[in-house]
């Protein structure tokens, strides 16, 4: 266990998060995974409560829209700061601090007295429910081998989806309820998180490998008294201030350097940007051309559950190609889905756009949504293994660069499609966004036949590949 008195993991170490028990594993991989289906779900239903909102407080629906794009922000730029704290903390206690702030934002928002409470509160929520839920990935990476994590986060990807859909349906069903409203819709969150807190408590373990080793080499001090036990981290730790500049900077540099990260970031912006722009528009659509309550059009959410489900069940079959090609394609083996995938937003964009109106059946539409959201899922989840696959060690670099992107664009769609589709109609604001998703469906092409090439030109990239080249020639 000791060498030259640096504290290190033994043989098939159980202490070592990689050896834990498959138990074990889903385990923290299931309660991790659940903050981001709360989280998502709080994201999205808050547009559900406008009616009682604006009755209550008074405000206008521009007002409570500019509450939905602020949890975005928070979500998409607190991480750049706080995904440092791991190194100092762990991932246990910003889970834990994270949950807790989480429940009390939810709670301020519930008992706002105004909107501009209600604003701030979002954007705190946005910030302590972004701290947890961007911990997942490392969690995953922590636990399970790379070979193993197409279904874990596959799982994540499922939960973060379809949470975006399941919260509207349920905040459907509570805003139709006169004596409940937009505050209960809150309080419904602040009852799940308060659960998930409970449940992070007794279940979830700490899973950053150098945090273990720091732990366990403090108590061999304390047990023998002797100060040169040390882990690695402790050796080489670096200043809080110094992990803060590069976790701010670096996915700058690689959003603006990298064609890769900034391709992706691309197109996932804009996914992301139109599902929070239909979290803003679906209800109103549907009220408008088919008469739907509240209550129905939360039910029209339930689209994006079941195209999350189409997509999770494709990713089965896209796990078998990765790993029949692996050896032959590399990294671009995970690209076989999002080409098809990638045809699925335009397709589905377009179906919505042109057949809701009254004399189509609102089924149309609602299929149209579905095909989309199916798309939407298998983007959403590539993004994060691909780019963990090409990035290695600045992975959480690159996949905090698109998060940077997705996120702003979430807060920027809903603010300017309101008066989009107020001047164009929505059948010809959808058919804009269709028309984009056309434009963007090269992107997974491009990277399938041409990534390698991309990687070798890219400083980045060549770095990285040395650094496996000698890892291999030392394993051999």
């Amino acid at each position: 266990m000791i060498n030259s008195s640096q504290v290190t993991f033994e043989d098939n170490d159980t202490r070592d998060p990689m050896n834990f028990s498959y138990k074990i594993k889903w385990t923290i991989t299931l309660v991790a995974c659940a903050f981001t289906g709360i989280v998502a779900a709080a994201s999205a239903s808050f547009s559900m409560g406008y009616q009682s909102m604006m009755r209550d407080l008074n405000c206008t629906q521009f007002q409570a829209t500019v509450g939905l794009s602020l949890w975005s922000i928070g979500f998409g730029t607190v991480p750049l700061i706080t995904s440092s704290f791991t190194e100092e903390f762990g991932r246990l206690n910003i889970y834990i601090v994270s949950s807790f702030g989480f429940m009390l934002t939810e709670m301020m928002i519930a008992l706002s007295p105004n909107i501009q409470t209600v604003m701030l509160g979002r954007l705190l929520g946005g910030a302590f429910g972004s701290t947890g839920a961007t911990l997942v990935g490392g969690s995953v990476a922590d636990v399970w081998k790379q070979h193993e994590r197409g279904q874990p986060m596959a799982f994540f990807a499922l939960v973060a989806v379809a949470g975006t859909g399941l919260g509207p349906v349920i905040a459907g069903v509570i805003e139709a309820n006169p004596r409940l409203g937009w505050r209960w819709i809150q309080w419904v969150h602040v009852m799940f998180t308060g659960a998930y807190f409970i449940s992070v408590v007794l279940l979830m373990k700490e899973t950053r490998a150098t945090i273990v080793l720091t732990h366990l080499a403090i108590k061999k001090r304390k047990e023998t008294g002797d100060d040169r036990y040390q882990a690695k981290a402790e050796i080489e730790k670096q200043n809080l201030t110094t992990l803060i500049k590069i976790s701010c900077t670096r996915p700058i540099y690689l959003l603006l350097t990298e064609p890769i990260v900034q391709s992706f970031s691309l197109w996932i912006g804009f996914t992301w940007g139109v599902v929070f722009a239909l979290v803003e528009s679906v209800s109103a659509e549907f009220q408008a051309v088919y008469g739907f309550s509240v209550q129905n059009t939360g039910f029209i959410f339930s689209t994006l559950i079941v195209g999350s489900f189409i997509g999770y069940l494709a990713n089965i079959y896209q796990e078998k190609l990765y790993q029949k090609y692996y050896l032959r394609k590399r990294q671009e083996a995970r690209l076989y889905l999002p080409c098809v995938a990638a045809l699925f937003l335009p397709i589905g964009m377009f179906i919505y756009a042109w057949t809701a109106r009254p004399e189509v059946h609102w089924i149309a539409p609602a299929i149209g949504l579905t095909i989309f959201m199916s798309g939407g899922f298998v983007i959403y989840m590539v993004v994060f293994l691909y780019l963990a696959d090409c990035y290695g060690t600045y992975a959480s670099s690159a996949i905090a660069g698109q998060s940077l992107c997705r996120n702003f664009a979430a807060s920027a769609f809903p603010l300017f499609t309101t008066q989009m589709f107020a001047r164009l109609t929505h059948r010809w604001g959808l058919t804009l966004f269709g028309c984009v998703g056309a434009a963007l469906v090269p992107i997974p092409w491009v990277l399938f036949f041409y990534g390698s090439r991309i990687r070798a030109r890219s400083k980045v990239s060549r770095k990285i590949l040395e650094e496996e080249e000698l890892q291999d020639n030392m394993q051999k």
